[in-house]
């Protein structure tokens, strides 16, 4: 008899007989997903949890949300372009106009929008090579704990050895300097000017200085203004192109739709993706300053660049969310918020502190295994949450931007309760 479509399969061994080993998330989070709307995640056993993940900061503005999902069904079934390669669309030009007037005018940038393929680290991939294209110039210069994607050019820039390792041989083309504290007492910025400065300083004229203001899957090391200031200036002085990759820290995740805004600086290149679109769509793009536009047609190609669906939610999302400053005044409550339900984690374990900036925080409690566990908890509890870090070992909150406020608290609920019980655990263990 064939089976209902309607009745959802709880049985997960197809994973296990036919998903490579590849699969990541899954492994912590084990629950088979049926559904999904605002913060709250529904497995097909019909459980609920909360969702401090956000698809990595991909849904910053929640699941569903019925404004984007109202436009886009209306879209498709008014038979609206599905997929348009680069051509001209209503769809892409709505999107454009609502960039335009609602993103890059009011904060003065002059920034053209070039669509890559759907994912991030395609539009780092391109960043670098109008980088490269612009100065001549091959190296690029990144920081340690930086992450920039997993493809050849973008995996060269990314310190996780663990995913470097993946590539089965040599990166190249990347210099590797201190990110901003990496050690204590050390100035990196000015570390850099000098080594830049000094023909014996062992790095080739970089095309590009890249880096996150804030690092995600480094561990929530967050920049300092001075030094992202230092390096856009270090970058000028040397000839090179300042690349902010706001992948994973824009879209407002940061508490503004950039994460350098008010921070003195405006970059060359910005690759962004994730949020983007809105909806959790694919959609990837580059901002490039106009000088800097060098591509010739289809010069960086790709079959996906711009996902015309993706343009229907995300002009819906900036619309919605940016067209006046009442959801940047929401998100400051909010990081407030997250700011002292994560102080009370911290509080709780010697040694642990706070990390990130806005609502892109964390606490490191000092060791993976640790994190690890209390995220295992959490989740036992009814909440998404993961770590990040070069030993995982910072609980990391993404929590849509979104969620309600008594949502939020009952989301820190869960996790502050799932501390205490693997730290009591521990005790009794000791």
């Amino acid at each position: 008899m064939a089976k209902d479509m309607a009745t959802p399969d709880t049985d997960t061994g197809i994973f296990t007989r036919r998903e490579s080993e590849a699969r990541s998330y899954c492994r912590g989070i084990p629950t088979l997903f049926a559904s999904a709307s605002g913060s709250v995640m529904r497995g097909a056993d019909g459980s609920e949890h909360i969702d401090f993940l956000a698809g990595c900061s991909s849904l910053n503005y929640g699941h569903n949300d019925p404004d984007m999902k109202a436009a886009l069904i209306e879209h498709i079934s008014g038979d609206g372009i599905a997929h348009g390669l680069d051509l001209h669309t209503t769809t892409k030009a709505a999107f454009l106009q609502a960039f335009e007037t609602h993103i890059l005018a009011p904060r003065g940038m002059d920034h053209c929008v070039m669509f890559t393929g759907p994912t991030g680290a395609n539009a780092v991939e391109a960043a670098m090579k109008i980088a490269r294209k612009v100065t001549g110039r091959t190296n690029i210069v990144a920081f340690t704990n930086g992450f920039h994607g997993v493809t050849m050019g973008a995996l060269a820039a990314t310190g996780n050895g663990y995913h470097r390792g993946g590539a089965g041989m040599e990166t190249q083309g990347v210099t590797r300097v201190p990110f901003d504290d990496y050690a204590k007492g050390l100035d990196s910025a000015a570390l850099l000017d000098q080594m830049l400065s000094d023909n014996s300083g062992g790095i080739d004229a970089p095309a590009a200085i890249m880096m996150e203001t804030v690092q995600g899957e480094g561990g929530l090391n967050a920049a300092s203004a001075e030094f992202v200031k230092a390096v856009a200036e270090i970058a000028k002085r040397h000839g090179a192109l300042l690349i902010l990759d706001d992948i994973q820290a824009g879209c407002g995740r940061t508490g503004k739709f950039f994460s350098f805004e008010e921070m003195g600086v405006m970059p060359d290149l910005v690759p962004m993706a994730k949020s983007v679109s809105g909806f959790g769509l694919p959609l990837a793009m580059v901002l490039v300053r106009p000088q800097h536009d060098v591509f010739g047609p289809a010069e960086h190609n790709g079959t996906f660049r711009g996902n015309t669906h993706a343009f229907v939610t995300a002009r819906v999302a900036i619309e919605k969310f940016w067209s006046d400053k009442a959801f940047e005044a929401e998100l400051a409550q909010k990081a407030a918020l997250i700011e002292t339900r994560l102080t009370e984690l911290a509080d709780m374990i010697p040694g642990a502190y706070l990390k990130g900036r806005g609502l892109m925080r964390g606490v490191d409690v000092g060791g993976g295994e640790l994190a690890g566990a209390i995220c295992k908890r959490a989740f036992q509890g009814g909440l998404i949450i993961e770590t990040s870090g070069n030993e995982d070992q910072v609980v990391k909150v993404l929590a849509p931007l979104t969620t309600p406020t008594d949502l939020l608290s009952r989301g820190f609920d869960i996790l502050l309760d799932a501390a205490r019980d693997v730290l009591a655990t521990k005790i009794a263990a000791e």
